[in-house]
C-alpha cells in the first residue's frame, strides 16, 4: 500500500544534471533546499564521495528534511577500466541503500549524486540505473547527477540540464576552497 504524505509532489519525474561544468551537485542541493521550504524531504546518496564537504555540515542543521549518505572512499577513484573491487562494493551498497530510501515512502526526492560518474568508472551498471528509474514510485522525484550521462539515460529522463564549463579558475592554478568547491 502506498502511503501519500501530506506534501506530495504528484507524479514525480526523473531529472538529470550532467556535463563537464561546475554546479551539478549544487543544483541538486538547491532543489533539496527549495523542497525543504515546502515541507518536503530529500535523501541524497553521494557516490564516489567519502571526503568532507561543506554540505555535510549544513545538512546537520536541517536533518529533519535532508539526509546525505556517502558511498565512496576518501580518495578519488582513478582507474576507469578496472576499478578496485572495494570501490564497486561501496557503490553497490550505496545503490541498495538509495533504493531502500526511495521505496520507504519517507522521502519526496531521491538524489543519486555522481551516479553517472560512478557508471562511467564502471562501479554501477547502466542496467542498475535503469532499474532504479523503473522502480521509482509515483510521488517521488528522482535526480541523477554527474558527468558522462549516457545518451540512453538522457533519452528516458524527463528533465536534463547540461552544465558546460566556459571558463574555470582551476585552469590558472586556483586550488579548492572551503565553502565554494568543498
Amino acid at each position: 500500500m502506498t502511503v501519500k504524505r501530506e506534501n506530495s509532489i504528484g507524479k514525480g519525474y526523473v531529472q538529470v544534471y550532467t556535463g563537464n561544468g561546475k554546479g551539478k551537485t549544487t543544483a541538486a542541493l538547491g532543489l533539496a533546499f527549495r523542497a525543504m521550504g515546502c515541507g518536503l524531504k530529500t535523501y541524497i546518496g553521494q557516490f564516489m564521495k567519502g571526503q568532507r564537504y561543506g554540505e555535510l555540515e549544513a545538512v546537520k542543521m536541517v536533518a529533519e528534511y535532508i539526509t546525505i549518505e556517502q558511498y565512496g572512499k576518501d580518495t578519488f577513484t582513478k582507474i576507469k577500466d578496472s576499478p578496485e573491487a572495494e570501490d564497486v562494493q561501496i557503490a553497490r551498497t550505496g545503490l541498495a541503500r538509495a533504493r531502500e530510501a526511495m521505496l520507504s515512502h519517507k522521502y519526496d526526492i531521491i538524489v543519486l549524486d555522481e551516479i553517472t560518474t560512478a557508471h562511467y568508472f564502471r562501479l554501477i551498471t547502466f542496467e542498475e540505473i535503469m532499474e532504479m528509474i523503473a522502480d521509482k514510485p509515483d510521488g517521488v522525484e528522482l535526480v541523477l547527477t554527474g558527468r558522462y550521462a549516457p545518451k540512453k539515460l538522457i533519452a528516458v529522463a524527463d528533465l536534463v540540464t547540461e552544465m558546460v564549463e566556459v571558463k574555470h579558475y582551476f585552469q590558472n592554478g586556483t586550488i579548492t576552497r572551503d565553502g565554494i568547491e568543498c
